[in-house]
């Protein structure tokens, strides 16, 4: 069994003992890096689609790329998934759970492990790069990122947004099966999926599967952290859903600002 997760825009270094391992596509991401290299500063911003400020903070970043110290990717990103999944709280048995079953995709690493090295970056999976003269990242990374991280029984946790996990459903087989995890609420007959608590639940269930040394799906089903339940009536075999009340108590809601790094709200019927 592997679990995908999605990376973070914001990014940090941590102070973090060294990493244990080097990302398995470095060549690759190097090569990436040349393309970005090679663009006008304004052809990196409309590419990055962000504010002056951002722009900045991704142009140091690019200058900075070989620069240490590395950070353990699930350190690195700082984004509202990985608070809830609190990386820095993890026991040595969950360490050594999440080396071996979790993965978080990268529009510049391709697939990273929980403690591969890396460096902050600005570089979205969906960004139309032409990257080594193909049309886009997806089309760059093919299928070299579902075969990293499939595992023998072809069983797939997908925690990763869809811009994310697009890089990967073409090249299922007969032999894989992906569950969705669809963290909501029931709007009548639809249930509607707000970007902030999907984060919070997606990194919350990555530390649930941590501390429960999930093996199987199953293990999904007991999940219960900020007031999700599990709906057997709204799931599938390739869908588990997981329905919040809407009167929550507060606790549940995220103590930060709304910035422009979040996504937005979307349906799912």
């Amino acid at each position: 069994m592997r679990i995908v997760i999605s990376p973070a825009k914001k990014m940090r270094t941590a102070a973090d003992p060294v990493p244990e391992s080097e990302p398995r596509f470095l060549q690759e991401a190097r090569e990436i890096r040349r393309c970005l290299e090679k663009l006008r500063p304004d052809e990196r911003k409309a590419l990055w689609k962000c504010s002056d400020r951002i722009a900045r903070d991704g142009e140091r970043q690019l200058a900075e790329m070989d620069q240490e110290p590395r950070t353990s990717a699930v350190l690195a990103f700082e984004g509202i998934q990985y608070l809830y999944m609190e990386p820095e709280s993890f026991t040595p048995p969950m360490r050594a759970y999440l080396k071996e079953h979790l993965r978080i995709l990268s529009g510049l690493y391709g697939v990273l492990r929980p403690y591969d090295g890396v460096v902050p970056y600005r570089l979205e999976m969906q960004a139309g790069l032409k990257a080594a003269g193909t049309r886009d990242l997806y089309a760059f990374w093919g299928d070299k990122l579902y075969r990293e991280v499939r595992a023998a029984d072809g069983l797939l946790i997908n925690l990763a947004s869809k811009e994310y996990s697009r890089a990967l459903s073409p090249f299922l087989t007969g032999e894989d099966r992906m569950i969705t995890c669809i963290f909501g609420e029931k709007k009548g007959t639809r249930i509607l999926q707000k970007g902030v608590y999907a984060k919070m639940a997606r990194g919350a269930m990555v530390r649930h599967l941590a501390e429960t040394g999930a093996e199987s799906e199953e293990a999904l089903l007991s999940f219960s952290a900020l007031d999700y339940r599990f709906s057997p009536e709204d799931s599938t075999d390739r869908e588990f859903v997981f329905l919040r009340n809407p009167e929550a108590p507060e606790r549940v809601r995220p103590a930060f600002e709304w910035t422009e790094t979040e996504d937005g709200d979307g349906v799912h019927d």
